[in-house]
């Protein structure tokens, strides 16, 4: 069975060959990258031929891993097993936590989705053994939280079949939600076809102060760009403010963008994702991100003129920004009846 988990030679190879696909591109584009660009290009399946023009070309990308919700993994494994491959092309999970309904409590629902969903999690159970996927059984935790707890890494690349994947650009990936069929494609070993996005780029100042938590930064956000506003785009955090935020807060950030329709959204490598990698036990992958931080952040000439290399940019000053509010909001159609 191959290894599942995120390992620092996994890593270091990634690092080795993002350095080498990076040179290509550089010296194609002759310009400074963001650091969307670069974990992009990074991944590239043909850095010398690519076409990488923003909103056009089709990129052939090639993520590091996959990970699967119950739900959608199970015709994702029947169309898989019909490849004929012994196992997955890169180190691929599933976790079993969306067919669980919250009711009565834990323990109760437990039971329900265990009576209910027998069938379901023995089957993607008994699959996971034959294609050498890592299996998480019901009741293990939520998907969003266990890779990044476990699997997430700065300037890695996942896909998933969960449109809150990006929940793991918190930890500097580009992770990006996507169909069952593009998770197979991967998992037999094809590159993955998505539209080279265009960038946003978020200008986060200051701190935040008294009840402003990070879930109001992406509230605000949402407010200015609406449910539109990202698609076939990558927002990418950057400035002093994104260096103030936790990596757990980076992560309820970038997780909530996909409801502004946005590929993904992400944060470059700082301390605290350094000091979250060591909290839960991966020092040895703190100490590589260290070592290649260079590829980890955006080029400095980025935030020092970010309107030159971003399609769009946005500034929030966390000092002032307040604790955001979300309420109801009449249909237009029902409007019009009642003024």
């Amino acid at each position: 069975m191959p290894n599942i988990e995120t390992t620092h030679a996994m890593v270091q190879t990634l690092y080795q060959k993002m350095e080498e696909r990076l040179n290509t591109v550089k010296k194609r584009l002759n310009r400074p990258l963001t650091y969307a660009e670069k974990v992009l290009f990074g991944h590239l399946n043909d850095p010398a031929q690519q076409d990488l023009e923003a909103g056009k070309s089709i990129l052939a990308l090639r993520p590091d891993r996959v990970a699967m919700q119950d739900a959608t993994a199970q015709m994702a494994l029947l169309q898989y097993l019909s490849a004929g491959r012994k196992t997955t092309a890169v180190p691929t999970t599933v976790h079993c936590d969306h067919l669980i309904r919250a009711n009565q409590g834990a323990g109760a629902d437990m039971r329900t989705a265990l009576d209910e969903n027998r069938e379901v999690y023995d089957f993607l159970l008994t699959a996971s053994q034959k294609a050498g996927i890592g299996f998480w059984k019901p009741g293990s935790g939520i998907i969003h939280q266990v890779v990044l707890e476990n699997y997430a890494f700065p300037g890695g690349m996942m896909i998933g079949t969960d449109s809150h994947t990006p929940n793991a650009g918190g930890l500097g990936m580009v992770a990006c939600g996507v169909g069952g069929a593009d998770a197979v494609d991967v998992m037999a070993g094809l590159p993955w076809e998505v539209k080279n996005p265009k960038l946003i780029g978020v200008h986060l100042k200051g701190e935040m102060k008294g009840w402003t938590s990070p879930k109001d930064v992406i509230c605000y956000l949402c407010g200015v760009l609406t449910v539109k506003g990202g698609t076939n785009k990558i927002i990418e955090y950057f400035g002093p403010g994104a260096r103030s935020i936790s990596c757990t807060g980076k992560a309820t950030i970038t997780n909530m963008g996909a409801e502004l329709g946005a590929t993904t959204s992400l944060f470059p490598f700082d301390g605290e994702m350094e000091n979250y990698l060591k909290a839960t036990r991966r020092q040895d992958l703190a100490q590589l991100a260290v070592k290649y931080q260079h590829l980890l952040q955006a080029d400095p000439e980025v935030e020092k003129d970010p309107k030159k290399y971003f399609d769009q940019v946005i500034e929030i000053d966390l000092s002032q920004l307040e604790p955001q509010v979300v309420g109801p909001i009449l249909p237009m159609w029902l409007d019009r009846f009642l003024t």
